[in-house]
C-alpha cells in the first residue's frame, strides 16, 4: 500500500475515542482478511494465521456474536498450489489459478473452523449479483438463512468468471474486497466492519518509508485530503490499497456502520475492538458519536 506525504498538508490528527461508543451486548460482524495477511513472503499460505482467524472467529461468535468472513487470496493460494512461482499474467489462467485457489482456501477454512465446532459456507459473488434488485433480494435472504442457521459465511468475489477486478484491480461495483467487505456490510446490516490489513492503521504518510508518519485514529468523514493521502496498491498479491480503504470506509460511514482498520498479524485485537477499545482506525458513523 502507498501513502503520499505532504509536507504543509493542513490534516490535523483526530483524537482517540476509546470509551465513548455505547457497546451491544451481541453484534453482526463482518471481517475482511487480506491476500497479504494469508499469504506468507515467501508465498506459502500463512496457516498459523488462518488458524488463530479461525479460532478467535469461532469464539466471538460463541459469545453470541454473527460473523462474516471475506476473505482474499483466491488466486495467490492457486498460484502456490499450481507451482506456479508468480501471478500469472494472462487473464484465462488467472481465472483458472483462482478457481483452484479458492477451492482450498474453502477447504482450509472448513477444516480450521470445523475444529472449533463451526460451519462455514461459501458465498462467490460478482456484480451482477448486487446489482440486478431479484438476485440482490436473493443473496440478503441467503445471508439470513446461513445466519439463522449459525453458519459463518465465507465471501469471495467469483475470480473464476468476473474480470474486471483481477484484470485492472477495479471492478464496476464490487472494487476489490475491501469495497466487497463493505457492500455485504450494508446487505447484511452489520453492525460493525473489521478490515485486516498489513498495516496496523491508517496513517499520513507511508510508516514503511516515513518513520515518523503520524496515525489517523479516528475518521469521521472522508475529506479531499484523506484522498490525496492515499496511493495505489501495496502488494503484487493483492490489489488493495489504502484507497480502497477509504471507499469502504465513505459506505460504511453513509449506512452507518463503524468501520476499523487494523492490523492482521495481531488478531487478538478483534477482541479488544468489539470491548470498545482504541485500537487502529476507527471510521465512526453520525449516530455513534458522543
Amino acid at each position: 500500500m502507498s501513502l503520499l506525504c505532504e509536507p504543509d498538508n493542513l490534516w490535523h490528527s483526530f483524537a482517540a475515542m476509546e470509551g465513548n461508543m455505547i457497546m451491544k451486548d451481541t453484534e453482526r460482524i463482518v471481517v475482511k482478511i487480506g491476500t497479504t495477511t494469508i499469504m506468507r513472503e515467501s508465498r506459502t499460505v500463512n496457516l498459523r494465521t488462518l488458524d488463530n482467524l479461525a479460532r478467535i472467529l469461532s469464539d466471538i461468535k460463541g459469545m453470541g456474536n454473527e460473523v462474516i468472513l471475506v476473505s482474499s487470496g483466491a488466486i495467490a493460494v492457486g498460484t502456490n498450489k499450481l507451482g506456479f512461482t508468480e501471478r500469472p499474467a494472462e487473464l484465462r489462467m488467472k481465472q483458472a489459478t483462482a478457481a483452484v485457489g479458492q477451492l482450498e482456501l474453502m477447504h482450509l477454512y472448513d477444516k480450521l473452523f470445523a475444529e472449533y465446532g463451526q460451519i462455514v459456507g461459501q458465498i462467490l459473488l460478482t456484480d451482477e449479483d448486487v446489482e440486478i434488485p431479484e438476485r440482490k433480494e436473493n443473496l440478503i435472504r441467503t445471508f439470513e438463512a446461513l445466519l439463522e442457521l449459525g453458519v459463518i459465511p465465507v465471501v469471495n468475489e467469483n475470480d473464476s468468471v468476473s474480470y474486471a477486478e483481477i484484470e485492472t484491480g477495479h471492478n464496476k461495483i464490487l472494487g476489490d474486497n475491501d469495497t466487497l467487505s463493505a457492500i455485504v456490510a450494508v446487505l447484511c446490516q452489520a453492525d460493525r466492519l473489521i478490515l485486516l490489513t498489513d498495516t496496523d492503521k491508517l496513517y499520513e504518510c507511508d510508516p514503511r518509508e516515513n518513520p515518523g508518519a503520524k496515525p489517523v485514529d479516528v475518521v469521521y468523514e472522508i475529506t479531499d485530503n484523506l484522498r490525496a493521502m492515499a496511493g495505489g496498491s501495496g502488494s503484487s498479491w493483492g490489489t488493495g490499497g489504502m484507497a480502497t480503504k477509504l471507499i469502504a470506509g465513505e459506505i460504511a460511514l453513509k449506512n452507518g456502520i463503524e468501520m476499523t482498520i487494523t492490523s492482521g498479524q495481531r488478531l487478538e485485537s478483534l477482541y479488544e475492538i468489539l470491548e470498545g477499545k482504541s485500537v487502529g482506525t476507527r471510521f465512526v458513523p453520525k449516530k455513534q458519536r458522543s
